[in-house]
């Protein structure tokens, strides 16, 4: 009597800001990110297919002075990528700046 062999579960992917569908097969929790000509080239999430959700970029609100911060687009700095299920949950995806710093 052999092992039996279990695919590995089919999941859909879409996104809410474009067209964008994907299919993944990973039995292992994951998500699924990509770059959104939606949220102007952001590398942003795609949600469950079927999934009523919003996927927003934030802007940076703070003073960017030396850092090096993420930029959409169309140039606008950003800090964070939320995606907000009508159930109230939500995640988000921080987009930290880096600082520079000198020795001396």
């Amino acid at each position: 009597m052999g092992v039996p062999v279990l695919a590995a579960p089919e999941r859909r992917w879409e996104c809410p800001n474009c067209p964008a569908e994907d299919v993944t097969r990973e039995a292992q929790p994951h998500s699924r990110f990509h770059n959104c000509p939606g949220l102007a080239g952001l590398s942003a999430p795609m949600v469950p297919a079927g999934t009523k959700a919003k996927v927003e970029a934030v802007e940076r609100e703070d003073y960017i002075g030396a850092e090096d911060v993420q930029y959409d687009g169309n140039g606008r700095p950003i800090m964070s990528v939320v995606t907000e299920r009508w159930d109230g949950s939500n995640d988000v995806a921080v987009l930290a700046p880096t600082a520079h710093g000198r020795l001396g």
